[in-house]
């Protein structure tokens, strides 16, 4: 495999972490990575969410280093520094959402590839969160799985949501489904947000080193959706609501202030989940793993826990 840039500086990861060059099956190149573990009880394959990439889980891999794991993470198609899907690479694009699962498949195989030991599980965060639903429903080989705020509804307002579907769905054929979602801006929301008001974290400290990551990197910048990737997710959230759930150990994550993906789908999901456990965090944003030190601990002490259940 070729090596790959891994931006260790403003990772803040355990040392002896790698990354590498991987082909998709359709011929796109994705970035994977991984922090080894001398004595790992099993690997953790991270699902990042939108607008994210590998370096960002950095302190997470160190907390799970703590706790006895291995981890691995990639950078989905069209975000980080894997291919991107359009010539503005600030737009959020995919072709298909099933796309992802190829991408899911290939972080397994790297996993693999270079000597990560099983059991493999998994950690999914918002976007993540739906690929790892879906990649678990099709038999994706892991024994347990967290969700941290898991996008299986995007939250909207009824109205919104209407014309969402609409307009998402006409794009395509009408030719527009390349340009930006409506209240969407191509400059990374991050690099605007307000330590005191925003969606992600309570934390200062932890958003001003996200911010930091992009401003230090700036190719791992990523703005915001396509119509085109707006309706791809709409589909497959509402496909995934109709299924049953996965015969998998699960625990999920839920910020008592979550303004970015449906709480009502996961608590719907979570309450017909034979073996799953939801976890709703009181005072926390969407980002439950970049949170307050107090939260965070409590997040990944519990994690530990869960996957030491069958390792």
């Amino acid at each position: 495999m070729e090596p790959a840039p891994l931006f260790t500086e403003v990772a803040d990861a355990p040392p002896g972490g790698a990354a590498h060059w991987v082909t998709a099956p359709d011929g796109l190149r994705l970035r994977v990575g991984h922090w080894p573990h001398p004595r790992a009880r099993g690997t953790v394959l991270i699902f990042p969410g939108r607008t994210e990439y590998i370096e960002k889980y950095g302190r997470d891999a160190g907390a799970l280093a703590e706790r006895g794991y291995a981890a691995a993470a990639i950078d989905w198609r069209g975000q980080g520094i894997s291919a991107r899907m359009q010539p503005d690479r600030l737009l959020g694009h995919v072709n298909r959402f099933a796309d992802y699962q190829a991408d899911a498949d290939a972080l397994m195989a790297y996993a693999e590839a270079v000597g990560l030991p099983r059991p493999y599980l998994l950690l999914a965060h918002s976007m993540g969160g739906c690929i790892g639903l879906r990649a678990l429903m099709r038999g994706y080989a892991t024994p347990r799985a967290v969700f941290s705020a898991p996008m299986w509804g995007i939250r909207m307002q009824a109205l919104k949501r209407s014309a969402a579907w609409g307009l998402s769905a006409l794009s395509k054929p009408l030719r527009f489904s390349h340009l930006l979602a409506p209240g969407q801006s191509s400059a990374p929301y991050v690099l605007g947000a307000d330590p005191a008001d925003n969606t992600l974290t309570t934390d200062p400290d932890m958003l001003a080193w996200m911010k930091h990551q992009i401003e230090r990197h700036t190719d791992l910048a990523l703005g915001g959706p396509s119509l085109h990737w707006l309706h791809e997710a709409l589909s497959e959230t509402r496909a995934l609501a109709r299924m049953p759930a996965p015969e998998v150990p699960t625990l999920t994550f839920l910020g008592s202030e979550e303004a970015i993906v449906d709480p009502a789908r996961i608590t719907a999901r979570m309450a017909r989940w034979p073996g799953g456990r939801l976890v709703t965090l009181e005072g926390a944003q969407h980002e439950v793993l970049m949170e307050t030190p107090a939260i965070r601990t409590k997040v990944l002490d519990a994690i530990a826990a869960h996957f030491a259940e069958t390792v």
